[in-house]
């Protein structure tokens, strides 16, 4: 999501073929930014006006070692601090849920809020889903999931993060 203090795109495309419905609706997009303690990283990004299909991705300029990273989510102040995702990183959250990588997976920059705001949404998909199918058992355990989301999300209970990249693309940025 865009703020008034970023920098702009490097780079815009657009009229491009969309590999999924074949219009020439596609604009590709990418921009550099650089990322406190972390350092120079392009986003990539491609949206499709007709089929709305949308990737994104994050690659860094430096070579870095695979990654893994532990973060204990414990206060409100935690819910700020800055997460770099490639699409190659897999996100834990808890026994919550699990963001994985693959062909549909993303790469973002975001804060912890953010991440678990993507989990609490999905989350309400799956319980919705759950609902229509009269499947009550998965619902309930949707709802729990929901609860401990929102007593995290507003300092009321803790919740461990662990975040694996394989190509040292994505970091957990916190002095903590």
């Amino acid at each position: 999501m865009a703020t008034a203090h970023e920098d702009p795109p490097s780079e815009v495309i657009e009229g491009e073929t969309c590999p999924f419905c074949g219009e020439k609706t596609l604009t590709l997009m990418e921009t550099e930014r650089d990322v406190p303690y972390f350092g120079k990283c392009f986003l990539f990004s491609m949206d499709c006006k007709s089929c709305k299909y949308h990737k994104a991705d994050v690659e860094v300029a430096e070579k870095h070692k695979p990654v893994k990273q532990r973060f204990e989510v414990s206060s409100e102040e935690d819910l700020r601090v800055r997460v770099v995702k490639s699409s190659n990183a897999t996100l834990k959250v808890g026994t919550i849920g699990t963001i994985e990588p693959g062909e549909a997976a993303n790469g973002y920059i975001t804060n912890i809020e953010g991440i678990l705001k993507r989990i609490q949404r999905a989350t309400e998909q799956l319980r919705d889903a759950a609902l229509e199918e009269g499947d009550k058992e998965a619902a309930k355990k949707a709802k729990n999931h929901l609860k401990k989301l929102s007593r995290v999300l507003w300092g009321q209970e803790k919740l461990t993060i662990t975040l694996t990249d394989p190509t040292g693309n994505s970091a957990i940025i916190s002095a903590k």
